[in-house]
């Protein structure tokens, strides 16, 4: 690992996450990239009114103050770190600059579901998440000693979450971390009998080609499955292969991975297939 990104808005969540992407970093030698997105209308970028262009420049130079201010923090201290100030029209530009930048990891805080409403206006958190090519990994609450000993990736039993297990089994090796992968067995017409179920337990197990426990869970919703189990067998970090959904479909049928990083107080990671 050489870089990490953590996008910040000076809330106390995105310092939680700035804070263990800082640990990790120091444990692997790595460096970070602090992202800052403003949100200043086209209009007034755009335009040349003396007051418009006062105004922009003032928002930048808050945001500057801000982030000198941050990256004085005492565990950012020996590790080397950038930052970029952006101005933002929707978070698939976190995708990009991770891209572009080479980062191998996005650290970012997030508060949660805020009720109803978020399920039309969406979290910044999940828009990340939906679009994002590189890793994500959500913080909910302060880790002042993070330590990863294990991992749960959460599976269909699907060929196509193989190449994201791969990714996930890399970090569990990065954090020196066991990784054993759960499948949710929950009510409805894709319930299966046990038999049904090691069958396909144990065609998946075939197709990663390297050892790893595969297990199920019986449960009435895949996401108070994984919550459940995790918290039964003292999972640290929870990690979920995301489709990235898109549109109306997003709304109608919904993606486990930005409801679980929502709602979960856990760290979770998200790999988009």
């Amino acid at each position: 690992m050489k870089k990490i990104l953590v996008p910040i808005d000076f809330s106390q969540h995105s310092e939680y996450a700035l804070e263990v992407a800082a640990q990790i970093a120091k444990q692997h030698e790595a460096g970070i990239l602090i992202l800052h997105m403003i949100g200043v209308a086209d209009s007034v970028l755009d335009n040349s009114e003396i007051a418009e262009e006062q105004e922009a420049k003032y928002y930048l130079k808050m945001a500057k103050s801000k982030l000198k201010e941050f990256t004085k923090k005492d565990y950012l201290k020996e590790i080397p770190v950038e930052v970029i100030i952006q101005n933002y029209k929707d978070f698939k530009e976190v995708n990009q600059v991770a891209q572009e930048q080479n980062c191998d990891l996005v650290v970012m805080g997030s508060h949660g579901t805020s009720g109803l409403s978020d399920l039309f206006v969406g979290s910044n958190t999940e828009k990340v998440v939906r679009t994002s090519n590189v890793p994500v990994l959500v913080i909910k609450q302060r880790h002042p000693d993070f330590k990863i000993n294990t991992m749960v990736f959460a599976s269909d039993l699907e060929k196509e979450s193989i190449p994201a297990f791969k990714k996930a089994s890399a970090f569990a090796r990065l954090l020196s971390a066991s990784i054993e992968i759960v499948y949710i067995n929950h009510a409805g017409a894709n319930f299966m009998g046990f038999d049904d179920v090691k069958k396909r337990m144990d065609s998946f197990k075939k197709e990663l080609e390297e050892p790893v426990e595969v297990k199920f869970y019986n449960y009435h919703t895949v996401e108070g499955g994984l919550f459940n189990y995790c918290f039964r067998n003292d999972i640290d970090l929870l990690v979920i292969p995301t489709h990235g959904r898109k549109g109306l479909a997003h709304f109608v049928v919904g993606s486990l991975a930005e409801n679980v990083s929502n709602h979960a107080k856990m760290p979770v990671m998200t790999i988009k297939l």
